[in-house]
């Protein structure tokens, strides 16, 4: 289970896996706008997070950023961290 640590967002927290794959599966926010966020959860399921990233990134609701931003930004921490060398 990954964990991210959210900046400027109602949601504070966000967790998810990557399956073998490359799937994103398990999104979820802690915090933030309920529904909205089982929304973005729900559409993340099954896709990668090179799907997922140009979707969300640079959407921004507060102080130049949003919980999908956050989120894109979060997926791009994984990717990088996970590169194949």
């Amino acid at each position: 289970m990954n964990v991210y640590k959210t900046k400027g967002t109602c949601s504070t927290q966000i967790f998810f896996d990557v399956t073998e794959d490359g799937k994103v599966t398990g999104v979820k926010f802690i915090g933030g706008c309920r529904g909205n966020l089982q929304a973005v959860a729900r559409l993340s399921e099954g896709k990668t997070p090179e799907e997922i990233i140009p979707l969300l990134k640079g959407i921004q609701c507060r102080g130049g950023t949003s919980c999908g931003d956050q989120f894109a930004q979060a997926l791009e921490k994984y990717v990088e961290e996970h590169k194949k060398v």
